[in-house]
């Protein structure tokens, strides 16, 4: 095998590990690229305060709900996702998808669930008026969105 050869395979080698070097460096960079294209469901508004007067009746209670909207194109799989209040209320999606760039508005009361309306089936108003926070959370219990509204009161200060 003559000298050239044996150059040409020692720098094909050679450019191949540093290929697989530059390769291996990129991956993070490649992945971190990619977050935008992730699932963006975000809470996009919150009516904590029934219009009217709170009659506890259904119908006043549906009048309190939440907005998701997924911002991408891609459904998203909301099923194990869950949406509670500061107290603790939770509310967990059950075999639900939302499309891309759709919006699901998320009902205090009782209702029959559409593919844009969806009920927690509740006898109680849960958002409070005064303040309160709103927290989406993924079927890993990461926070994915949350918003809240007023002042809470800690520690009994009033």
């Amino acid at each position: 095998m003559s000298s050239s050869a044996v150059t040409a395979r020692r720098l094909a080698a050679a450019s191949l590990a540093a290929a697989a070097v530059v390769g291996a460096v990129a991956l993070p960079a490649s992945a971190a690229d990619r977050t935008p294209d992730r699932p963006k469901v975000e809470i996009s508004a919150v009516q904590y305060d029934a219009p009217g007067r709170d009659t506890r009746t259904n119908r006043s209670l549906n009048k309190e709900w939440v907005e998701l909207t997924n911002t991408t194109r891609r459904a998203v799989n909301l099923d194990g996702w869950t949406l509670s209040d500061a107290d603790g209320h939770t509310y967990t999606f059950d075999h639900y998808r939302l499309a891309g760039r759709a919006t699901v508005r998320i009902h205090t009361g009782e209702g029959r669930d559409t593919r844009t309306d969806l009920y927690q089936d509740r006898r109680r108003h849960i958002w409070d008026n005064r303040s309160d926070a709103a927290t989406l959370r993924n079927d890993h219990d990461r926070i994915v969105d949350k918003t809240s509204w007023g002042t809470r009161h800690h520690g009994g200060h009033h």
